[in-house]
Formats: C-alpha cells, structure tokens, sequence
C-alpha cells in the first residue's frame, strides 16, 4: 500500500519562556521516545493527525540512517493539505507510519483519535480497514486486477461486514460520484490511469474513514489527467468531509491546496499558506512561506539565505520589539559580514 538521511543545516532559536526546556541528547534509541514525553507541551487536540517529535531509524550492517528527526505535524479536521519534500527527505516513511505499515522508533503519532505506538496487530488491521484510505502512486497498489471497479470498491465492505444491501447503494454512489460510474464492470487493465485512480479514491472512501492518504496519486499520470484525479479528491474533501494528506512533487497539484508542509531532512521545514484553495485553471491567490519552529525551539533556515550568508557552524541571535534578528558569526566566517 504504500512507501529516505540528511543534508540541510539546521538553526535553532530559543523556546519562549513557557515552553519546555529542550532536554539533553538522547544517548541511544530507547531513550528517545522518554525525551518525547518529557518535552512535550500542550498540543491541538482537535487535530485529526497528531505527529509529535516524531524519530524513525533505519538500521541495517551497523549503519544508521535517520528517516525522520524529530518531526512535528498537525492536520486539522476537514484539511486537504499536501506535503512535499525532495527524495529522501522523510515523505513516504511519514506516510508508512500514518498508514500504520511501519511504527516511529520514538516520538508519538495519533490518527482519528488512534495512537499508533500502541496498537495490535489485530488494532493495526482494523485501523487500516476503518479509520484510514489509502491511494498509492502505483495502481496495482491500489486496485486487485482481477475485479471490475464495482467489486473492487465493494472489498473493503465486505471485510468490515457492512451489510449487503448498504455495500451495493454505496459503491454505485461511490462511482457515481468520482465520474467513474461507467467503468463499473471493467477491470483495472480495461481502464485509463486516471480512471483507474478515481476508483481508487472510490475505494479507499468505501468504509467511510476519517482519513485518505495519498502518496504521489497523480506521479504516473499527465497533467491534464492529473487535474482530473485532483478534482476526484477535492470532492472526496467537500463532499464527503474526509481529511485528506497527500504526498507530490507536482507542482500543480501542491499550489492548489490551501497549506502546504515541506520537510526537509526528516523534519516540517516550511508552510505555505494560501489565502484560498485555487482550481485547476486558476493560479491566482495570496500566498506566504513561513519557516517553522518546532516544539524544541528548532527552526531550519532555507539553503539559499545560509548560502548568501556564508552561514556554516552558528549565528548571533538578538530579540527586538517584534522580531529575532539572526547575524552570521563573523569571527567563525570570516568572509561573512554583518547585515
């Protein structure tokens, strides 16, 4: 169903005076989920997707890579918000956790009021079939080939034991909805990429979750045919009231969403804010990037401001009235002046 190490370099500012105190490294894995708890301050509880310092660690012949590093995320009810991120930065192990595939090393994650980190496998099954859908880059993912669009959007149903009368009005709705209703008796093979997608969308819907995840849905996809599975989402957004969070590296599709999450090297970097979601046609609307800080104090500075900058090792912080100036350390580079 669905599916990164480091690079960038990181500035940190000091957590206001409320805040807690950033506690001291962790020295190994096992005491990274206890820095989780004892750094945590209050967080929205309202917010459908809860990932709070979240870590994930890949190990393999005594090499370390770390996926995620300390992340933070909130998605409120309702959002159709998308991330992005270069390759390797963290996006689809993100994902795997959310979808309940993979577990954090550390950190904490809750889901439609679900906690993650302490699932069963059989909570873990049961999750997956009710509170979360999921549509995959790769269709063969998303759709089995040997049934038509009908029966795949009956699956899901037939598992969870919703009864059959339910089931048929459901997919038939489903299909209707998604502008696929005429691809009801034929198979993923007989179906274009883009319709093949929709009953996707339809199929992920068909248990009603709280939640669609989508990892790069339109990456195979041109991008007239693009707009399209887009447009298929939107609607699952407005019409139905899922939260939606999806994974792209397509422009068109990020610039469309009212808030957009970067992550760079395992963390929420930046957030665009748009002053209203825009359609396919339409790329017009306010919009501001802000940098985020995280729930340790940290903040990471884009690349092209360290660059101009000759930042390398740290900076000089001084709290004004309404901001915090950052000057490079001079002595430290010298080719860097102050502005």
């Amino acid at each position: 169903m669905a599916s990164e190490p480091p690079g960038e370099t990181a500035a940190v500012v000091p957590a206001p005076p409320s805040a807690a105190a950033a506690p001291i490294a962790a020295s190994g894995i096992a005491e990274l989920g206890q820095e989780a708890v004892e750094a945590r301050v209050p967080h929205d509880t309202d917010a459908v997707i809860r990932c709070d310092r979240l870590v994930r660690i890949f190990a393999a012949d005594g090499i370390e890579v770390q996926a995620l590093q300390g992340l933070d995320l909130l998605v409120a009810k309702g959002e159709l918000t998308a991330i992005v991120g270069a390759s390797g930065s963290g996006k689809s192990t993100l994902m795997n956790i959310l979808a309940a595939l993979d577990a954090p090393t550390a950190g904490s994650v809750r889901v439609a009021g679900h906690d993650l980190t302490t699932l069963t496998p059989r909570d873990r099954t049961q999750y997956r079939r009710t509170a979360v859908g999921f549509v995959w880059q790769q269709t063969e993912r998303n759709l089995l080939p040997y049934l038509t669009a009908w029966q795949n959007v009956l699956m899901p149903m037939h598992f969870s034991a919703v009864p059959k009368r339910t089931r048929g009005h459901r997919a038939g709705e489903l299909l209707e909805m998604f502008g696929v209703a005429y691809c009801a008796d034929r198979t993923p093979a007989m179906m274009s990429g883009g319709e093949q997608q929709r009953v996707a969308i339809a199929t992920a819907m068909a248990n009603e979750p709280a939640v669609l995840l989508a990892d790069e849905p339109t990456g195979e996809l041109d991008s007239e045919t693009a707009r399209t599975v887009f447009g298929a989402l939107r609607t699952a957004n407005t019409e139905l009231g899922v939260t939606i969070l999806v994974v792209t590296h397509d422009p068109m599709l990020s610039g469309q969403v009212r808030r957009t999450v970067a992550i760079r090297d395992g963390r929420t970097a930046s957030e665009t804010l748009r002053s209203h979601e825009t359609d396919a046609d339409d790329t017009s609307g306010h919009a501001v990037e802000y940098a985020l800080v995280d729930r340790a104090g940290r903040l990471q500075l884009p690349r092209d401001m360290l660059d101009a900058l000759n930042i390398r090792e740290r900076v000089r912080l001084e709290a004004e009235p309404d901001h915090i100036g950052v000057w490079p350390d001079s002595a430290a580079n010298p080719q860097a002046g102050e502005s």
